[in-house]
C-alpha cells in the first residue's frame, strides 16, 4: 500500500490552482496503487500556529517535564513529522505569495524541521534523517519566474527545496504553475502544461 501525503496551502481554497493540480497529481499517482491511502493536510482550514514560546522551550524538554501548553505545542509539532515519516510520496501545493510561499506553509516547515526528529548534529555537519521518499511540489505564480529577469525574485522554490533537503528529502520535482495572471490565454497554457507534466510523472 503506498501512502500519499498532501499538503494544500493556497488561500484561495477550490479556486487555487496550485491545489487543482496537486490533487489531480495525487489522484494519478493513487490509480497506479488502489489500495493507497491519502493523508491530506489542509494548511488553510487547519492552520498550524506559528511557533511560540511553548514550542521553543518544550521540543528541549524531557517529556515529563514538559507544562500542559508545552505538552500540546509538541504534540502538534509531532504530528506533523509522524505525516511526513509515514508517507511514502508527498505533494505539496503552494501559491507564490510576495516573491515567497504562504505564512502557512513556512510554520508546516518550522513545526517540520525538529533537531533530533527530523535532522541531527554530527562532527561533519547537520545530517537530514528523513530518507526514501518522493516530494512534489506544485507551485502557482501570476508571472513566470522560472527563468528571466523574474527568476531572482523566486525565493520560493529555492527555499523549499533547501528545507527539505536539509531533513534528507532529496529526490523532489517541481511542477510549476506560472503566467496564470497573464491573461486567459497563458493560463490556459500554464495548466495544460502542468497536467501534462503531472500525468507524466504519475506514469513515471
Amino acid at each position: 500500500m503506498t501512502s500519499i501525503l498532501l499538503v494544500t496551502s493556497s488561500p484561495r481554497g477550490d479556486a487555487s490552482h496550485s491545489t487543482r493540480v496537486a490533487k489531480q497529481l495525487v489522484r494519478n499517482l493513487a490509480a497506479a496503487d488502489p489500495a493507497s491511502e491519502i493523508v491530506h493536510r489542509d494548511l488553510v482550514r487547519a492552520p498550524l500556529p506559528h511557533i511560540d514560546p511553548d514550542f521553543a522551550a518544550g521540543i528541549y524538554r524531557p517529556e515529563e517535564e514538559r507544562t500542559a501548553e508545552q505538552a500540546r505545542a509538541v504534540a502538534r509539532s509531532d504530528a506533523v513529522v509522524d505525516e511526513v515519516l509515514a508517507a511514502d510520496a508527498i505533494v505539496i501545493a503552494s501559491g507564490f505569495i510576495n516573491f515567497g510561499i504562504s505564512s502557512t506553509l513556512k510554520a508546516w516547515i518550522d513545526h517540520l524541521l525538529r533537531a533530533g526528529r527530523t535532522f541531527r548534529y554530527t562532527d561533519k555537519g547537520p545530517e537530514g534523517l528523513i530518507h526514501g521518499k518522493k516530494v512534489y511540489l506544485v507551485v502557482a505564480s501570476g508571472g513566470v519566474y522560472s527563468d528571466g529577469p523574474a527568476a531572482q525574485f523566486d525565493h520560493a522554490v529555492p527555499y523549499l527545496k533547501s528545507a527539505l533537503s536539509f531533513v534528507g528529502l532529496t529526490d523532489i520535482e517541481v511542477i510549476r504553475v506560472e503566467g496564470v495572471a497573464m491573461g486567459a490565454e497563458a493560463e490556459q497554457a500554464a495548466l495544460s502544461r502542468a497536467e501534462t507534466r503531472i500525468a507524466a510523472l504519475a506514469a513515471a
